[in-house]
Order: C-alpha cells, then structure tokens, then sequence
C-alpha cells in the first residue's frame, strides 16, 4: 500500500493526539510526532519533568499538565472540557505509546465519550521492539503488560496464560526479573525467553534461551540494571484427544484422595499432552457426577 505524503493530514482543534515518545533514544522521536506537541493547546504528560526533557531536545514550548495514575480521573474531566471547548491537546507518556501499561486509558475514554476525536500519532514501543528482535513466532501475541505485585496475583496470571500458543510480552523490573522467570519456570517449565534490556539505549542487550539458562546468566551477575521487557515462548498444541486410560487414572486418583483438581490437572496435562483446563473440567465433572451418586445412594438407603 502506498504512503501518504508527510505531514499532509490536517491539524485539527478540538482533537485528541495520542502521541508516542521514544522508549530511550531520542532519535526515535517522529518528524509528525514533533509538529503535533508543537501545534496543540496543551500537552497532557504523565511526568511533566521527563517530558519537559523531551520538549526541550526538539525546541518545543507547548503547554504542559500533569496526567498520572492518581489524577487520571480528574485529568481526563478537565481535558474533555479543554477539548469540548476547541482546544486540541496531546497525551504522552514517559516512554512510548500512551494507555500501554501507561496512563491515558480514562482520558481517551472520557474523550469518546465527549464525542471529541481521537487521533493515534504512532511510534516506539518496547512490546513490539522486542517482539520483532526476538527470534520467537511474531505473528500471533499477547501482550500482559506488568506483572501484578502480589505473588497469588501473578501465579494466577501465570496460569490463566500457561496454555496459550502466542508469544507472551510481559513488562518486569529488574529487581525481580530472575525472581519472575522463576515463577514462570515452575508454571509453565523451562521455554524458550528472551529478556530485552534497556532497548535503543547504549546498553541494549538481548538474552536468548531457555528460562534456566537465563536465570544463570542473570544470577551470575553483580547487578541487573535498566527497563526490561521479557518474551516467553507460547504453549505447544495439544492433541487435546481424553483417552480411557486418562480416564481411569482419574478415577484411581480421586479414589485415592490425595491430590485436588488442580494437581491432578497439572500433572495428567504434561503426562498426556491435553490441555490443563480440559482435565480439570473432566476432574470436576467426575466428582460432581461421585458426590451426586453418593447422594442418591444415601437416600436410597435412608
């Protein structure tokens, strides 16, 4: 498909540019991004110091507020009034494109809902850097942002994405980066990762393998330092075929009472390659089906 000419789409008042930023080398700033920040009212950050920083590499003295995760809601009331009332403002995060596990989500939301326009002004992204450095299947993704920060949270993020087959992009620090991995080696066991490290910065760094050769490479080292963004290799397809042998070994299990559902899930998903929701919902069937035979039993003898 051809390319329009540059710069041709017309400004207009009252709109609301999505405008992304670079994600650490200046020079990845667009030529359209410049002359949206210098045209509009107002430039919505959500660090005004960082992006004060910004401005001033490209010789731009545009009007700043402050639009954070803690005045999100009442940011995004008073942009829609700006906007309402002709102003055209632009949304920018501290680095890459806005409402990607970054503010802007509620401002754009209020704004649509205003009937105000919304315009993306395209660019850096760490997500999708990654993804087309990585050397892992890029045609199919999922991307869940920041890991949450309580460890029952996350096992159960974890295991909600343990079986699907795209790529998986995670943003992590790298005060818990090794600590993550491991989380993800015990879910999902030991797949192809690639942590990518302060990306269009001096220091760009790729680590490519499997999670434990990862973690030794991480570990060994006196400091891990910068942004990361962490890539993990899908699921496997799964015959996804219930044979009777699996069967049976169910019902041996709960005859044993040993292990709940989800043990038991967990370890006939890797010893038969069948997805591990699959036989839970068997397991839990087959308990359901247990508990309501006993009932009738009972009051059949009753």
């Amino acid at each position: 498909m051809p390319l329009n000419p540059p710069c041709k789409q017309a400004f207009a008042p009252g709109t609301l540019y999505v405008v992304s930023t670079p994600i650490g080398n200046l020079s990845d700033m667009t030529f359209r991004g410049v002359e949206i920040l210098k045209a509009v009212s107002l430039i919505a950050a959500e660090d005004t110091r960082n992006t004060a920083r910004l401005l001033s590499a490209f010789d731009i003295h545009t009007p700043m507020t402050s639009c954070h995760e803690h005045n999100e809601e009442r940011c995004a009331q008073t942009i829609a009034v700006r906007l309402l009332a002709g102003d055209s403002v632009a949304l920018v995060s501290d680095a890459g494109t806005p409402s990607v596990s970054d503010p802007g989500f509620r401002v754009m939301t209020a704004a649509l809902k205003q009937g105000v326009k919304v315009v993306p002004v395209p660019g850096a992204s760490a997500a999708v850097a990654a993804l087309c450095a990585s050397g892992l299947p890029s045609d199919q993704f999922c991307f869940l942002g920041f890991s949450p920060k309580k460890k029952s949270k996350r096992k159960e993020m974890l295991n909600n994405a343990a079986e699907r087959i795209e790529t998986l992009i995670f943003y992590e620090s790298a005060r818990r980066i090794v600590a993550f991995l491991g989380e993800i080696f015990e879910i999902m066991g030991d797949r192809r990762v690639v942590v990518a490290r302060e990306m269009t910065k001096l220091h760009e760094e790729f680590i490519r393998g499997r999670i434990s050769d990862v973690i030794r490479e991480l570990a060994g080292r006196d400091s891990i330092k910068g942004e990361i963004t962490l890539l993990v290799s899908g699921a496997e397809k799964k015959s996804g075929e219930i044979t009777p042998e699996i069967l049976a070994g169910i019902k041996d299990e709960l005859k044993g009472g040993k292990f709940g559902a989800s043990d038991i899930a967990k370890r006939f998903s890797k010893i038969y390659d069948v997805p591990k929701n699959r036989i839970y919902s068997l397991v839990m069937d087959m308990k359901d089906t247990d508990l309501k035979s006993k009932m009738r039993r009972r009051d059949k003898d009753g």
